[in-house]
């Protein structure tokens, strides 16, 4: 974003506004740092700021300051829309196409509110009419630090958008131990915790709050881990009834996929979910090193994201859909 465009926001942010901050579908931890983020710091300028999530967000990301104020468009859709309708400015964060807020997208694309783009996929749409998109970064929340430094407003920082900050980076770079991570991420991070961030409390809140039926159904992925010939490919399927029988919850399989790509030799990893509600398997894809998930997702499976995590769906059924993948992998130079 040039020094111009932090102008010409700074003067749109002089004067009290209503704004709208949304996340994609399904927020994880940056989804909801970087917009919990925003909206403290927008209404700490004087603003009336709301965050509008497309449905609902995991449990394990309750405690995030702010998030009881959240909006679920999918609970109360005519109101939320309503709502939407009076904003004179909308952030999207951590997405950078419509459709990722689901049935949100026709509401949103009605709007004639002035949207501010944040994120760091690769290939962002065109509706925004300010954005600052970029894949360098490991994480929305980290670009959220630096879109505040950039309208210079350091002396807003304080421990509760330092907290949500640093849940989004925290989550998104793996721990810290993604290649995305840079010197710099922990300078960054070394603020925040000066600003007061009880980083071990926050990682506490995070991973250590899972249910007992999570860690059984966590069990029956990792039984169900296929490692296909050859050692660099894994997979990980869990069925709608395999989901009931342990009471799944919305965030109970998030990482899982992680555990595939975990095995010495692997390269590539995968998980497919059924939902049967929605009459689809998703799916998230993990790599290491230059193969590019993104591309993959977009090609085969109608998904996208980062070259070493993205996700994608399939109408097909579960064994179509795996029939599908390993047939797909054994055509990959891996």
């Amino acid at each position: 974003m040039t020094e111009l465009e932090y102008q010409e926001i700074n003067a749109l942010l002089a004067v009290p506004k209503k704004i709208a901050i949304i996340p994609h579908r399904s927020p994880d931890g940056d989804a909801m740092g970087s917009t919990l983020a925003m909206y403290h710091f927008l209404n700490k300028l004087g603003h009336d700021a709301f965050v509008v999530a497309p449905n609902e967000f995991p449990d394990f990301l309750a405690w995030l300051p702010g998030s009881s104020s959240v909006l679920i468009f999918e609970k109360n859709k005519e109101s939320v829309a309503a709502e939407l309708e009076k904003a004179d400015i909308v952030f999207t964060l951590d997405f950078n196409a419509l459709h990722r807020t689901g049935e949100m997208e026709h509401t949103l694309a009605r709007l004639k509110a002035l949207f501010i783009m944040i994120d760091h996929h690769q290939w962002p749409n065109d509706y925004a009419k300010y954005t600052y998109s970029d894949t360098n970064f490991g994480s929305t929340c980290e670009m959220v630090y630096h879109f505040i430094s950039g309208l210079n407003r350091h002396d807003v920082l304080d421990t509760t958008i330092a907290t949500c900050i640093y849940c989004g980076i925290v989550t998104d770079s793996g721990s810290f131990r993604f290649p995305s991570v840079t010197s710099n991420t922990h300078r960054i991070v070394a603020h925040l915790i000066d600003l007061g961030v009880q980083n071990g409390q926050v990682h506490s809140d995070i991973y250590d709050s899972n249910s007992f039926e999570s860690r059984q159904l966590l069990g029956k992925a990792l039984v169900n881990l296929v490692l296909l010939p050859g050692g660099k490919a894994a997979y990980i399927t869990l069925t709608q009834s395999e989901l009931d029988q342990y009471h799944y919850m919305k965030g109970d399989t998030e990482g899982i996929v992680n555990y595939g790509l975990s095995i010495k030799g692997v390269q590539f990893a995968a998980i497919f979910i059924e939902n049967r509600d929605e009459g689809l398997i998703k799916a998230s894809f993990r790599s290491k090193g230059d193969f590019d998930v993104n591309v993959f997702a977009r090609n085969h499976f109608n998904g996208g994201g980062h070259v070493n995590a993205a996700g994608g769906k399939s109408h097909e059924t579960m064994s179509e859909t795996v029939h599908k993948f390993v047939g797909l992998v054994s055509q990959l130079s891996l």
